[in-house]
């Protein structure tokens, strides 16, 4: 992988960065590493905030445009698009409801065969994230006090779920139903809306 796709990655993965940050994971010097960004800045893949420091100056952190985000493209988005406009086109609301009640509970099996015989709570949402992670969702899991957040950092079905929201309810209820009534599922970030990941809180009811 090409220096400025790590970047890029890093970027999409973790949120703003620093010269420095970076130029420590990639063992390289920062002055290298500026002359990367300043090339993808150029390009509008990236743009930076100067974030004011208790001592010194401030610190610049790069961060992904919407051009940058873009480049990690949702699968199949488009193809998947006209699919959806056709069934609607065909079969009208009813028919695209179906469809995504269908694949809500085909999710759901596959999920629910890979936990068959799992109770531990934290066993559990780590082999969800991995699932999440092999689909592309670049999925991680943070334990907070008693909480669990599952976080994606990508959506590989962004654009399908723009044109069809109901898609990402379909995601949340299958995890609802996945961890059942003992525990309670509340999305806390959501790409649709704008922001830079989607992030799943996971509360003991």
């Amino acid at each position: 992988m090409k220096t400025i796709d790590k970047i890029l990655y890093r970027m999409k993965r973790d949120g703003p960065v620093t010269a420095k940050m970076l130029a420590e994971d990639f063992q390289l010097t920062t002055m290298g590493v500026r002359q990367h960004l300043q090339g993808l800045e150029e390009d509008g893949l990236v743009d930076f905030e100067d974030i004011k420091a208790k001592v010194g100056r401030p610190t610049r952190h790069w961060r992904l445009t919407q051009k940058g985000h873009r480049r990690f493209a949702d699968r199949h988005g488009d193809l998947i698009i006209q699919m959806l406009d056709s069934v609607e086109e065909l079969f009208g609301l009813d028919g695209l409801s179906k469809v995504v009640d269908r694949r809500e509970a085909q999710t759901f099996e596959q999920y629910q065969a890979q936990l068959a015989g799992v109770e531990n709570i934290a066993e559990k949402l780590q082999i969800l994230t991995t699932l999440r992670e092999r689909e592309g969702y670049m999925a991680e899991l943070h334990q907070d006090g008693e909480d669990f957040v599952l976080i994606e950092n990508h959506c590989p079905i962004c654009h399908a779920a723009q044109r069809c929201p109901s898609l990402c309810q379909s995601e949340l209820a299958v995890f609802q139903r996945l961890l059942g009534s003992e525990y309670q599922v509340n999305r806390q970030e959501h790409i649709i809306a704008g922001e830079r990941r989607c992030a799943y809180r996971i509360i003991k009811s």
